[in-house]
């Protein structure tokens, strides 16, 4: 089992910038990804990034080159930054852990709105 909590949403004008944070209660070192995806109300959970254990991103072609993942194994966190936010950007964040081609583990969400 691997429990997960995000961190960092909140309210931000558009243009602005935000960090989330998911702290695991396990090492990530070995998992074979990680990944932020987020859901707006009334719409399906989407993808918006991924890291591998290698460090290999991806990235949902919406938030390409405004978004960057990255992990931290030695405190169990993966985080997303996010700038130039846009209104479209407003949604519940979600992470999650891929251990292994088996397991899936969701955290419980952050709420991200952006508004002026």
């Amino acid at each position: 089992q691997v429990q997960l909590v995000e961190s960092g949403g909140g309210l931000v004008q558009p243009g602005g910038s935000m960090r989330l944070s998911c702290t695991a209660s396990r090492s990530i070192n070995s998992f074979k990804n990680m990944g932020w995806y987020r859901q707006a109300p009334g719409k399906q959970r989407d993808l918006v990034a991924v890291i591998t254990s290698g460090g290999s991103t991806n990235y949902a072609d919406s938030v390409r080159g405004r978004f960057t993942i990255s992990r931290d194994n030695a405190v169990n966190t993966v985080y997303l930054q996010m700038n130039s936010l846009k209104p479209e950007d407003t949604a519940v964040y979600y992470c999650k852990a891929e251990p292994n081609f088996v397991e899936s583990y969701w955290g419980k969400g952050t709420p991200v709105t952006v508004s002026s």
